[in-house]
């Protein structure tokens, strides 16, 4: 909960003024919205122009800002909805799956789910790493987009319900039933590797 804290006296300062306190802001997230529009624009000129509106939509709508979710979750909406938007002038529909090849870096981590000395094992691990990528991949969209949220952006249950606009019980049954879609496509893998 710092965090939050340190970015609500942030934007406390912005909305008293401080516009150098809103630079800050930028500086912290920018990486992290530049991530979310990645998931809808792959050409990296169209996700700078989309993240820098992102972020003069915030700074106009940052009076408003009561606090009552995080600063992120609220950001992370804004990041959304704008590319969304930008889709939609441009005449394009948003990609119906978040990840594809080039999502192959938000598997980060993955890599150490199994030993890596031998050739074998690195073959195992690939393979593990294509299945639950395919398995995020083939996932209805509200269940991808909270697991994203979960394992990929940290966020909390909470936020991820503020961010998705649903009762945090639906939050936990689209990610339960996400982690079941991924842990039966693990299941599969192995029951193949038996026979």
């Amino acid at each position: 909960m710092v965090r939050d804290e340190n970015d609500l006296a942030l934007v406390r300062h912005v909305q008293g003024g401080n516009k150098q306190a809103f630079n800050l802001l930028v500086q912290k997230y920018q990486y992290r919205v530049k991530q979310v529009v990645s998931r809808f624009v792959k050409d990296s000129a169209e996700q700078e122009d989309i993240v820098q509106n992102t972020f003069i939509k915030a700074y106009r709508a940052l009076p408003g800002f009561r606090g009552d979710s995080a600063f992120y979750t609220w950001l992370y909406r804004i990041a959304v909805n704008t590319a969304k938007n930008h889709l939609a002038a441009a005449g394009r529909r948003p990609p119906v799956q978040h990840l594809d090849g080039d999502g192959m870096d938000r598997t980060r981590g993955m890599e150490n789910l199994v030993d890596t000395n031998s050739p074998e094992a690195v073959l195992q691990n690939d393979q593990m790493i294509e299945v639950i990528r395919k398995a995020i991949h083939n996932l209805p969209e509200e269940l991808k987009e909270a697991l994203e949220l979960r394992e990929f952006d940290g966020l909390s249950y909470a936020e991820i319900a503020t961010a998705m606009d649903c009762p945090i019980g639906t939050v936990r049954s689209r990610i339960f039933r996400a982690r079941e879609v991924v842990g039966r496509a693990l299941e599969d893998l192995e029951e193949e590797k038996i026979r």
